[in-house]
């Protein structure tokens, strides 16, 4: 089935639903965590419901939105949710009483334990079911690990979104956006958000935009071609911001050679990563211009005199 197709159903299904997740793999990329957050944005700016889950904490708060994953599915509904933080042993009992027309939550802390601070307690809501699920760069459904092993039911009898660019993805979903091809994931997002006709704003465009830029190494991967570059200027265009991106010198798989680690050398920490900035163009073409002048005897005949050996 062809990518417009594809997108037609997706459109189809968005439309008349109000309540789905955005789920991603554990450890996920950087184009990853941008892709989700940028289509969570797009989706909850048309008036939709959206969780967005990762079973591993997401660490790159940099990106808008990253701070709204949770690392379990929940969906707001009608079960009022309330927390706060929790030391093993410290709370006695819990008991409740209706004193007129109020219900009263009563929490009582183990002798020798500080009650519970009111500034710290949350309130949320859950009991609601998804409609969808959005599941970004992953090959198949075990690869959400705790996502998909603690919540099989939610998966059953609800849409299911594929969308990814690995060679091995299973086509699970029941939509399969799919490009084995593509540079990045963001750039499949991009697509999907282009079709949908959702307004793209400064976060949306940024997000998509330092997907591509980490996944493409900064435009240097093979994968890059002109719908790539054509892509990001879009994005420019549409207010996306340039970040600093983090490059890793050796494979999480290799270390770097073991002279690097030695007393006398930058420790191994503090080489796994650099903080790359993309330059402003105008800087970028004025050290062109200063790396083309030449010396003025250039061009003058050369004399070289030494002794024959």
């Amino acid at each position: 089935m062809n990518n417009l197709t594809e997108l037609s159903r997706l459109a189809e299904i968005f439309n008349r639903s109000t309540c789905g997740g955005i789920l991603i793999p554990s450890s996920p990329s950087t184009d990853t965590v941008a892709s989700a957050t940028a289509l969570y944005l797009a989706l909850t700016k048309i008036g939709k419901n959206i969780s967005l889950a990762c079973s591993s904490k997401i660490e790159d708060i940099s990106i808008a939105a990253a701070e709204k994953f949770q690392q379990d599915i929940v969906f707001s509904g009608d079960n009022l949710v309330i927390s706060f933080p929790y030391i093993d042993g410290a709370i006695d009992k819990v008991d409740y009483r209706i004193n007129s027309d109020k219900f009263e939550l009563i929490i009582a802390p183990r002798p020798g334990n500080p009650k519970i601070d009111s500034s710290q307690v949350k309130f949320t809501y859950s009991g609601g079911k998804a409609d969808f699920f959005v599941i970004i760069d992953a090959v198949n459904l075990n690869a959400l690990g705790e996502l998909y092993e603690n919540n099989k039911n939610q998966f059953y009898g609800i849409e299911i979104i594929n969308i990814d660019r690995h060679l091995t993805n299973a086509n699970f979903g029941t939509i399969n956006l799919v490009n084995k091809t593509i540079s990045s994931t963001s750039e499949i997002v991009f697509a999907i958000i282009q079709s949908l006709k959702i307004e793209m704003d400064k976060d949306i465009a940024t997000n998509l935009y330092t997907g591509i830029v980490a996944a493409t190494n900064n435009f240097t991967s093979y994968s890059v071609n002109a719908d790539t570059l054509e892509t990001a200027a879009k994005l420019l265009r549409l207010g996306a911001l340039k970040k600093p991106i983090k490059k890793s010198f050796f494979p999480s798989s290799s270390l770097p050679p073991a002279s690097l680690s030695s007393s006398n050398r930058t420790p191994i920490k503090k080489i796994y990563s650099e903080e790359i900035k993309t330059k402003p163009i105008d800087k970028v073409e004025k050290e062109d211009k200063e790396e083309q002048k030449l010396p003025p005897d250039w061009l003058k005949p050369k004399i070289f005199r030494g002794g024959l050996i």
